[in-house]
């Protein structure tokens, strides 16, 4: 009996394993490692931050995925990884072993670099993490569901990619009428690297709801104040309630230990196929890993978009069969929360916004997720 191994119940593993569950392979014992018993879709999260969605509405439990695919499911995390002897070492202590291993863990957010992150902010990975201590603040500020107004806050967002922006936009909505959200983007515009109409309509947006935008290095965070580097050296003290990071993803600690091939910045590097660069019987999609020969932006679109190929690739691999290469897509559609009811819409230098876009994006987001739940999704 061959074993495979899934660590992570990320966007690829949920296609893994729902294809598992509709055409096994025989003679093959289906191992899943997940520390939490719900797993969130991140595409949602702004707009539950804004009081659009209910948690539950974003969410769906990993044991009845893993019980249709009928794999036996570890509640535990991983603490290491030795890809020479093809161990695995969880948190509680258990060993496992494997003949294929498949990573889709996702990335995580330690602010590595950035002093106080650890102990005062708010990080936005892991999401269910920083969904229970979200609503901890809003339930602190008597802002929970129908509460009213409660205190104002001010709250300070760092990071100017898309999750950043999404974030202070969809704080902002939660906050209104009273309530202060700032946008500190390390010295860079907003959405610096997205083509000039995207970043026109994200600065629009952001105006629009009363976000302050300052482009200035983050040197600390504390317990009630973020430190920013303002000119000449000097530091600013910007006093907050609340500080969230959302400053990119890290590999996880345990990955440099594993003896796999990784990337300059410490995640899996994978070819064409999705196998790790040094070792075959290795897989891996999602945020934890990097196209040596495609390089994407990491993002939950191209993690779905890899789940078909991934499932594929290693049910052939079981079976002895010839790999498939797989390219990811070069331009995606990428549907931006602002918050108030709108969203920005992009394709490459194209973008436009409006509610329209938001009800698009709404929709895509509801049917995504009620498949995962086991609801019927609505109809097109």
């Amino acid at each position: 009996m061959k074993r495979l191994l899934l660590l992570g119940a990320g966007h690829a593993h949920v296609h893994v394993l729902r294809q598992w569950a509709r055409a096994p392979v025989p003679g093959v014992e289906l191992l899943l490692v997940s520390p939490y018993q719900r797993q969130m879709y991140s595409g949602m999260v702004p707009g539950w931050m804004a009081g659009r969605y209910r948690l539950e509405d974003c969410a769906f439990a990993v044991e009845p995925l893993a019980a249709a695919a009928s794999a036996h499911w570890h509640h535990d995390r991983v603490v290491a990884l030795d890809a020479a002897s093809r161990q695995v070492l969880l948190g509680g202590g258990a060993r496992l072993s494997y003949d294929l291993l498949s990573l889709d863990t996702g990335s995580v957010l330690e602010g590595r670099g950035l002093r106080g992150a650890a102990e005062h902010a708010l990080r936005v990975r892991p999401i269910e993490t920083f969904a229970q201590r979200w609503t901890d603040c809003m339930a602190a500020a008597g802002r929970g569901t129908g509460s009213g107004p409660g205190l104002a806050l001010t709250v300070v967002v760092v990071g100017a990619g898309a999750a950043g922006v999404e974030l202070a936009l969809a704080a902002a909505a939660r906050l209104r009428p009273r309530g202060r959200v700032v946008l500190v983007t390390g010295g860079t515009a907003p959405l610096d690297s997205h083509p000039l109409l995207a970043r026109s309509l994200v600065a629009r947006a952001l105006r629009r709801a009363g976000v302050t935008v300052m482009r200035l290095p983050c040197a600390e965070i504390g317990p009630d104040h973020v430190h920013l580097q303002g000119e000449d050296d000097g530091r600013i003290d910007l006093p907050c309630q609340v500080a969230i990071v959302c400053t990119g993803g890290e590999a996880p600690r345990w990955l440099p230990e594993s003896g796999l091939q990784l990337d300059g910045r410490g995640f899996i590097a994978t070819g064409p196929m999705l196998q790790s660069l040094s070792h075959p019987e290795v897989f891996a999609a999602g945020d934890v890993a990097s196209r040596a020969d495609a390089v994407r932006p990491r993002s939950g679109v191209q993690a779905v978009r890899a789940g078909p190929a991934l499932a594929d690739n290693l049910m052939r691999a079981l079976q002895g069969k010839p790999l498939r290469a797989w390219q990811p897509p070069v331009r995606t559609l990428n549907l931006l929360a602002c918050g108030d009811g709108r969203a920005i819409a992009s394709w490459g230098p194209l973008a436009a916004s409006g509610r329209w876009a938001m009800r698009w994006k709404d929709a895509i987001d509801r049917r995504f997720i009620a498949g995962l739940q086991g609801a019927t999704p609505p109809a097109a």
